[in-house]
């Protein structure tokens, strides 16, 4: 082959590999951007759900000091009796052990409801928001156990608080 055929050779695959380049990045940028408007979407409509909460004459704000692993912090619950739906907070609480998790409470006029199963592995503050049991159970507080990291059917490690509302 001539020196002249290297060159188009070579200029041909620079070529294509900085075509496949340019398609790859472009790709990159679409699928990129539509996560972003995806995650944007969500965050408005958090920011909605709490500004609904935060706002509504029909949400009570019930804060509750607890002590997990040596350390003080507070579970707040914003109770919407209108939606039938609670927006939680938890702050402050220990992490948890590999094998165990945080499980929220409904307590029921018919007994114990789990509302929710929360492992935390970071030392930093979790929200959840949650629906409250069908209209065949009265809700009239709430508790918080730690247990098996998969949750439990009924409340069996030690609790973390119990509060009538």
């Amino acid at each position: 082959m001539t020196k002249r055929r290297w060159r188009f050779a070579a200029a041909a695959i620079i070529t294509l590999a900085a075509a496949g380049g340019v398609w790859r990045s472009c790709h990159t940028i679409g699928r990129v951007t539509a996560e972003r408007d995806t995650l944007v979407a969500r965050v408005e409509a958090l920011e909605d759900t709490v500004a609904t909460f935060l706002r509504a004459p029909t949400t009570q704000v019930i804060q509750i000091p607890v002590s997990t692993g040596g350390r003080v912090g507070s579970v707040t619950i914003f109770a919407d009796s209108i939606r039938h739906r609670w927006l939680v907070r938890c702050d402050g609480l220990a992490p948890n052990a590999r094998d165990q998790a945080y499980q929220l409470w409904f307590i029921t006029d018919q007994g114990m409801a789990t509302a929710a199963v929360m492992p935390m592995d970071q030392d930093k503050p979790m929200v959840i928001g949650l629906e409250m049991p069908g209209a065949d159970q009265r809700v009239v507080g709430a508790a918080m156990s730690i247990e098996p990291r998969a949750g439990s059917a009924t409340p069996t490690g030690p609790m973390v608080f119990r509060r009538l509302l």
